[in-house]
């Protein structure tokens, strides 16, 4: 390492120098406590915004689906490729507290980036998405930069003789990132749903209370500064290692060609970099290789917020009592098992195992993990499969869609020349039995259409384009059948609303209000446009002609239901028929409960026993590049949602079974890597290098295959 400024002198003395008042007589900083509220604001900041993230593209931006997916997994992708740059300058520039400092800056002027591009207001649609994709790097270069800061920074803050108050300290800090994000996926939702501005979902706000929050972590952080202990910049190790791993192959190209060989590729760096350092880095290239097949893990873990969460807009989330949850309140449920199932693992399921005399390794528990992240999304297929059944797809190319509406008094039989549908009479007033395929010659076509009523035959040109939805609606005028082509919207809510329109048959227009909406439906079969209205009971609801005022009760309004509204009735009174296009969303969203529950146990056998796989095996100095690594697995599992989602085109159900077959293949790949992978005891080292012994064996390091290390003390941490 290179000489150390006369600044670093001065924070090293300070270092030694410094004692950290304590807490009510124990052994734990006062600092402590201000750098756990720190990162409970922080995480809230983080996960309730992201709650939102990606109903916000749909709703807001007027993304699809596959798009606003892409985007949610590229900014989460982000989120885990910058804590290398964190760590690289925190490490070898401004040391954790000025980096904590300077990025939860950047971070917050993302927040409020964010916020303001959340506001109808200002500018049109491209400054939104401009606004909104500057906000999301901001905040991805300030979450990612801290994270692996904040956590070291606390351990920092404890003398090395109170090791037991640093690992108790690691599970205060873990419980305060589950506890923040808990509360940030139920209140962000309920800001974003419930309160009201600017004419719709309130997306401002729930952006603006994150950066609240955020203000909030960093001015506490802040507050803590003359108590912190802070550690100087010692030099990065991954710079190090680095350099070391370029030195080798730039060395092994340039020998001559009567160069003995070397054992390993690796040994051609031991011109320049010490044996000790060579045999750290080999040991942690063991361990890297095991990471290669683990994003996919993540790209099925990840999807909790994006595709899972637009699996739950299309369900019933009705739990009775006027409680309803909102789809992406259901994101918390992870947070929560997750503090359940850590100590029903750790104390009941692992010694149960051992009472039957399996051997658990840490790489079987990953492999299980992996296979409950499989089934996980073999349970979201089957619900996939269910809840589509409520849904009704746009067309493809060459063919519509077409429903019948008999507002006549008897029945009516259609004929489609060509074409055997809507071959049994059709009832008056009768809900259509929902839509038919209507095939096309071409782009666009115009059909001839028989209508026949009382025995008279009646025609109507009709034109119909591909890859749309019709309702026909007949009615009677005084030259006979009269009819009506009307384009339907048949894409459901993401937000579980239902939608509903009016027909008019009376000769005097009518203005509807239902809830704060107002609603014009013209006179003589006249048609209002569709409007989308919260889940709930809509009685009393105002009508009102040119003469007379009413009142009729609509009952429940459902989710994801389409209805059409038939206003009849002379100028006494005003009656009306409620029928349902499309069917209300009727799978419950408890059905996710079982995704979440196998999803979650994964991450318990997957996440947490990789993290202390990776500590026991990586020699000390290696550890912080084995975090960059673990990351980087995150950061590539998101990529790999990104390339699906733009790139499958697959039916959301199938794509759901190809990730579940991906993640059983690689952890078959992973399992047996597992099995030719040999443990190592890391603390070997200090034995043959503490002295100033070079390194001889490589085999006196590595123990018998399969033999468990002890992690009891490892401190558990949640990415």
């Amino acid at each position: 390492m290179g000489k150390i400024n006369e600044k670093n002198v001065d924070e090293e003395t300070h270092l030694k120098k410094h004692v950290s008042p304590k807490l009510c007589g124990t052994n734990y900083p006062v600092s402590i406590a201000f750098i756990v509220v720190n990162e409970f604001c922080e995480r809230f900041s983080y996960y309730g915004m992201k709650a939102v993230l990606t109903l916000y593209f749909i709703n807001y931006l007027d993304w699809d689906k596959n798009l606003s997916t892409a985007v949610y997994h590229a900014f989460s992708s982000l989120c885990y490729f910058t804590p290398l740059l964190g760590a690289l300058i925190a490490d070898s520039w401004l040391g954790k507290f000025r980096t904590i400092i300077y990025l939860s800056i950047v971070y917050v002027i993302g927040h409020v980036v964010k916020s303001v591009g959340a506001i109808p207001d200002v500018g049109n649609s491209t400054v939104h998405i401009v606004l909104s994709m500057v906000g999301l790097i901001l905040i991805a270069f300030g979450t990612g930069g801290i994270k692996p800061c904040v956590a070291a920074f606390g351990g920092d803050q404890f003398d090395e003789e109170h090791l037991d108050e640093r690992r108790k300290f690691f599970s205060i800090f873990y419980m305060s990132i589950n506890a923040g994000s808990v509360l940030s996926t139920i209140i962000t939702p309920i800001l974003r749903g419930d309160v009201q501005c600017f004419g719709g979902d309130c997306y401002a706000l729930a952006f603006g209370v994150p950066a609240i929050l955020m203000i909030i972590a960093l001015v506490v952080f802040i507050a803590g500064n003359g108590l912190y202990k802070k550690s100087p910049p010692e030099g990065n190790v991954l710079l190090r290692v680095c350099n070391c791993i370029g030195f080798a192959i730039s060395n092994r190209w340039r020998r001559s060609k009567d160069s003995p060989e070397r054992k390993h590729w690796l040994d051609w760096a031991e011109e320049k970099y010490p044996k000790r350092l060579i045999q750290e880095i080999k040991m942690l290239f063991r361990v890297l290789v095991l990471y290669i097949p683990l994003p996919m893990f993540w790209a099925l873990f990840d999807q909790q917020g994006s595709r899972w969460t637009l699996q739950a807009t299309r369900m019933n989330m009705d739990f009775g009592g006027g409680f309803i949850l909102k789809p992406d309140q259901m994101q918390m449920l992870n947070a929560l098992l997750i503090l359940v199932f850590i100590p029903i693992f750790d104390m009941g399921v692992y010694p149960l195992i051992g009472l039957c005399r399996i051997k658990l390794t840490p790489l079987k528990k990953m492999a299980t993990g992996m296979i409950l992240g499989a089934l996980a999304f073999v349970a979201a297929t089957i619900v996939e499969i269910n809840v589509i059944k409520t849904v009704v797809e746009p067309p493809p190319a060459r063919e519509s869609l077409v429903q019948v509406f008999n507002l006549m008094n008897t029945d009516v039989t259609v004929h489609f020349p060509g074409h055997n549908i809507f071959s049994d009479p059709i009832k008056s007033y009768e809900d259509p039995m929902g839509y038919t395929s209507l095939p096309l010659t071409g782009e666009s076509q115009l059909y001839t259409v028989n209508v026949n009523h009382n025995g008279m035959q009646h025609q109507c040109q009709l034109a119909f384009t591909e890859k749309s939805t019709y309702s026909l609606i007949l009615y009677s005028q005084t030259d006979g059948a009269a009819c009506k082509l009307v384009e339907d919207h048949v894409t459901k809510s993401e937000t579980g609303a239902a939608y509903v329109r009016f027909i008019n048959t009376r000769s005097d227009s009518i203005n509807i209000t239902v809830g704060t909406a107002e609603i014009y439906a013209p006179a003589d079969y006249g048609i209002s446009h569709n409007i989308s209205l919260q889940r709930g009971e809509y009685k009393g609801v105002k009508c009102l002609s040119d003469s007379n005022q009413y009142s009729i009760d609509l009952g429940l309004l459902d989710f994801g239901a389409f209805y059409t509204v038939i206003l009849k009735g002379d100028t006494n009174e005003l009656t009306f028929t409620k029928m349902e296009d499309i069917q209300a969303n009727n799978i419950h969203i408890a059905w996710q409960i079982p995704q979440y529950v196998f999803i979650t146990a994964g991450e318990v056998m997957f996440s947490i026993t990789g993290l202390e796989f990776s500590y026991s095996q990586a020699p000390a100095s290696m550890k912080s590049v084995l975090q960059a690594g673990w990351l980087m697995t995150v950061a590539f599992g998101n990529v790999i949602v990104l390339i699906v989602a733009e790139g499958a085109g697959m039916e959301q159900w199938a794509e759901f079974i190809l990730f579940a077959g991906l993640l059983v293949a690689v952890s078959i790949i992973f399992s047996i890597m597992a099995y030719f992978y040999t443990y190592v005891d890391p603390d070997q080292l200090d034995k043959l290098f503490g002295d100033g012994k070079e390194y001889e064996n490589v085999d006196s390091f590595e123990r018998k295959k399969n033999e468990t290390v002890n992690m009891d003390d490892m401190p558990k941490t949640k990415m």
